[in-house]
């Protein structure tokens, strides 16, 4: 069968799609990626045929603009993190702003040309990033079916489903939902209808443990996480295992590409200079930013995770979902320097309910408080008991390539005969 997979251009997003691209592609499938022009060379190192559909983003633009607005990062979190307290006027005010800075951001620039390239190619199955509603739209357009790919926490359908029961309550004058009606338009442009599985997928693929899952309903296929972290090479020390406890540092890589640099200050590594720890961070400071390292301190710009932390006690880390799936993956305990980003503060919040990890506010973080918390990972088996239950929940999932065969009957169902 021919597997069209569709994602904005958001390397990291891409990065959660390619396991289950090659294991479809060496299962004999033909599959191809579509996405904007700046992730072409991406999609192409990863092995895989890009197709460039539409024109670039904006949301870099987006982040500078809404670097003024206060408030914005406290309200996305109050939706996603607590949405059964949030009120109808709130909720209303969120996806108009969503819709707006997000939605039509990623999706307007691609979507008409996406739609054109699938009525041309005419895939048997779509597998769209979670936010990429375009993928969706061509699928409804084109009769295709199509699942919606998750690279963290579902706390997009969570919050619409309790939204759409608060909308339901409403009177009709008041009723309004920004995201719907902006998807509603977008899908009569090509002569079809919304309705909520432009949001949800007629299938959702979730690649999160049982115990990391948020129960809400939906046709479900799950999926061991499998990490790909792009073109690497692994350094020479990396070969030898370390001679103390070993803890990684990091920011991911998805923030750099917005700012430049890294959202972790390098003074917060001269609080691990006394302790018998080796410790990687894999920073980018600002510009003109430096310091004098601990000798037990080692700084690189970049290490593929999935060969440091199977060898790493712990890691701290922003929230970003591959390296918290990857340490899930591997039984790293993890310290998240919570940032109020869409379901970073849900995830981490999980993390540490299941004993796996502890967490800090990134507004509160300080040097001090994040020796203390890796100190109590490194040091108190428990958190590595829990994180290894986590590991085992992982890779009791079926494979990429097991689930080739459950992509294979959505697209030619079983004959109940």
């Amino acid at each position: 069968m021919r597997v069209l997979f569709v994602t904005y251009a958001e390397r990291t997003h891409y990065f959660q799609m390619v396991p289950m691209a090659w294991a479809l592609r060496t299962a004999g499938h033909e599959v191809r990626i579509a996405s904007q022009p700046a992730l072409q060379d991406t999609i192409v190192a990863s092995g895989l045929p890009a197709v460039s559909v539409g024109r670039d983003h904006s949301f870099d633009q987006v982040l500078v603009e809404k670097s003024d607005d206060e408030g914005w990062s406290e309200r996305v979190a109050n939706v996603l993190i607590d949405p059964a307290s949030v009120a109808y006027d709130d909720y209303v005010r969120f996806l108009r702003e969503a819709t707006i800075y997000s939605g039509q951001v990623f999706n307007d620039p691609m979507v008409d040309d996406l739609v054109a390239y699938t009525r041309q190619w005419q895939p048997d199955l779509i597998v769209w990033e979670m936010f990429t509603f375009a993928g969706a739209v061509a699928a409804r357009a084109t009769g295709t079916p199509h699942v919606r790919l998750l690279w963290g926490a579902d706390v997009m359908v969570r919050m619409r489903q309790h939204f759409l029961s608060l909308l339901a309550q409403q009177p009709p004058q008041r009723r309004r939902d920004p995201l719907g009606e902006w998807l509603a338009q977008t899908a009569e442009r090509f002569g079809t209808s919304y309705d909520e599985e432009l949001i949800t997928g007629q299938h959702t693929l979730d690649q999160s443990p049982a115990s990391m899952r948020l129960p809400l309903g939906l046709p479900t296929v799950t999926a061991q996480y499998v990490p790909y972290n792009g073109p690497s090479r692994l350094p020479d020390w990396l070969r030898e295992p370390p001679a103390r406890p070993r803890v990684c540092i990091t920011a991911g890589i998805s923030m750099r590409g917005f700012h430049g640099h890294d959202p972790v200050p390098l003074k917060t590594l001269q609080a691990f200079g006394d302790l018998d720890l080796e410790v990687i961070a894999t920073l980018v400071p600002p510009e003109g930013e430096t310091i004098d390292l601990p000798d037990n301190v080692r700084l690189v710009d970049f290490v593929p995770m999935h060969a440091l932390l199977p060898s790493c006690a712990a890691v701290v880390h922003v929230g970003a979902a591959g390296i918290g799936a990857t340490a899930t993956r591997y039984g790293v305990p993890q310290l998240t320097l919570v940032p109020a980003q869409w379901d970073a503060p849900v995830r981490a919040a999980r993390i540490q309910e299941l004993g796996a990890g502890l967490s800090i506010p990134q507004e509160e973080v300080t040097p001090e408080m994040v020796r203390e918390a890796v100190l109590r990972l490194v040091t108190e088996p428990s958190f590595r008991a829990a994180a290894d239950r986590l590991r085992a929940e992982v890779l009791a999932e079926p494979t990429p390539n097991e689930v080739v065969r459950v992509l294979e009957r959505l697209v030619t169902p079983c004959d109940p005969r």
